[in-house]
């Protein structure tokens, strides 16, 4: 997608999202940051039925899988004359997702990767999962969001669009992309807000204090922390100070880690 002429203003983002259930993407898509990245002309998100591109009257999209096994493959033939349809000219120029639970699996640091585009293609699997060459045709990319299987990759799909949409320009406020979970590798430090007590737990003083140097001091610490209790395998101790890597084994010992 062109980013415009002249001053003229920027295209939206475009998502375009394949799948034979679009009813699922009724809610996740039009509430909050979503709606009004929309709304404010940052995205656009296109739904697209799979099934207006089947060729039979029963509008099939799926059928046995050859080699025998339990369950449907949905047809190729469908999917891609759908998603070349669609794109036309834009083909080529257009990063194609599938999501399948065998995929790549999705991360921050592939969210910001798709940011940088300007248009993506998000096909969602089904039942078995796809005819192989669909995504050998499309030259597709195969993500998962997790090691886990879902009854078919919608969600997964709105997931991306949300992780990636929040990056772009104008969506929320950029203070708050600035320091967050999976920013260098950490999980994000516990938040706090008022009351300033509450049921016997109170916001730790440091936070209260308006020291700003010694607030960012204990944030970072936290991070390391909760890091090493709840997600070690993010950890790089070649990225930390020697101070920091006491604080993950201090940790590790005080969780059972190793």
């Amino acid at each position: 997608m062109s980013e415009g002429d002249g001053d003229g203003p920027k295209p939206p983002f475009a998502f375009d999202v394949f799948t034979i259930f679009p009813g699922i993407f009724a809610g996740p898509l039009d509430e909050s940051i979503l709606r009004r990245a929309q709304d404010r002309g940052i995205i656009s998100i296109a739904i697209h039925d799979i099934r207006n591109w089947a060729t039979d009257k029963h509008r099939t999209v799926d059928d046995t899988t050859y080699g025998g096994g339990a369950g449907m493959v949905m047809m190729a033939p469908p999917i891609v004359a759908a998603v070349e349809e669609t794109l036309g000219d834009a083909l080529g120029q257009t990063r194609i997702l599938v999501m399948s639970a065998g995929g790549r699996l999705f991360d921050q640091s592939l969210a910001e990767d798709l940011a940088r585009e300007s248009r993506l293609a998000i096909v969602c699997g089904r039942y078995e999962g796809i005819d192989d060459r669909a995504v050998q045709i499309l030259q597709a990319e195969e993500l998962s969001i997790g090691d886990y299987v879902l009854t078919g990759g919608e969600l997964p799909a709105a997931v991306i669009i949300d992780a990636v949409a929040r990056l772009l320009p104008g969506a929320i406020d950029a203070a708050s992309t600035a320091e967050e979970s999976h920013r260098e590798g950490l999980v994000e430090y516990p938040q706090y807000t008022r009351p300033p007590a509450f049921r016997g737990l109170e916001v730790p003083p440091i936070l209260l204090s308006g020291h700003h140097a010694e607030i960012a001091r204990w944030r970072r610490e936290q991070s390391i922390r909760r890091t090493a209790r709840l997600r070690p395998d993010l950890l790089d101790l070649d990225a930390l100070s020697p101070t920091e890597r006491i604080l993950v084994e201090q940790e590790l010992t005080e969780t059972g880690g190793e």
